[in-house]
């Protein structure tokens, strides 16, 4: 029997829990799965690409829709140039996922996805794809038992998101609620169970 192995977009966005989508990359790993990372531009700023290419194995995907990494060279007339890839990566990398993780997940994706803004490469890819979605939220307490956060996600479920809820520890406040990150070993079982 031939084993088809499962594509795991994983869109990391601009949480302090970013270190731990490291871990979640190897865990994944380990399992069997294919790992594509897509981070946000924001995301960059915490942790450098070249650091989850090497743990994936994969090229790591990143920035908006129009960046000169993500989008075919244009001629002067204006058609693609024949001499570039023809590629549309945000619709390659929805046709490919077997499953769309968001680990960790702002705030700012949560509501970006409620309301249809696709205004970045990850977002872009979240919409046209057809494969199930799993978010992990990763923020402070009060921006994740914000009404609007809630309102959001409780959209998003509607829609047939599937959430890992965060935890309660010590968050980048220095302060202890509820908005840690949920364990890498819970998010790997939702994963698990989704595919």
């Amino acid at each position: 029997m031939i084993r088809i192995e499962k594509n795991i977009i994983l869109g990391i966005t601009a949480s302090i829990a970013i270190y731990k989508a490291c871990d979640l990359v190897r865990k994944l790993k380990t399992c069997g799965f294919s790992v594509t990372v897509v981070m946000t531009q924001a995301a960059e700023a915490l942790i450098k690409p070249i650091v989850f290419q090497s743990l994936s194995g994969n090229r790591v995907y990143r920035g908006g829709i129009f960046d000169e990494q993500d989008t075919c060279k244009l001629e002067h007339n204006g058609l693609p140039s024949h001499r570039q890839s023809q590629e549309i990566e945000h619709i390659s990398l929805a046709q490919k996922a077997h499953l769309i993780l968001i680990a960790p997940a702002t705030a700012n994706i949560i509501a970006k996805l409620a309301h249809g803004i696709c205004d970045d490469l990850l977002t872009c890819t979240v919409c046209a794809s057809q494969a199930p979605v799993l978010i992990a939220p990763a923020m402070n307490e009060n921006m994740y038992k914000n009404k609007i956060t809630q309102s959001n996600i409780a959209k998003l479920k509607s829609c047939g998101y599937k959430f890992v809820a965060p935890v309660s520890g010590l968050l980048a406040c220095q302060t202890i609620g509820v908005g840690c990150l949920a364990e890498i070993e819970e998010i790997v079982k939702q994963v698990k169970k989704i595919l």
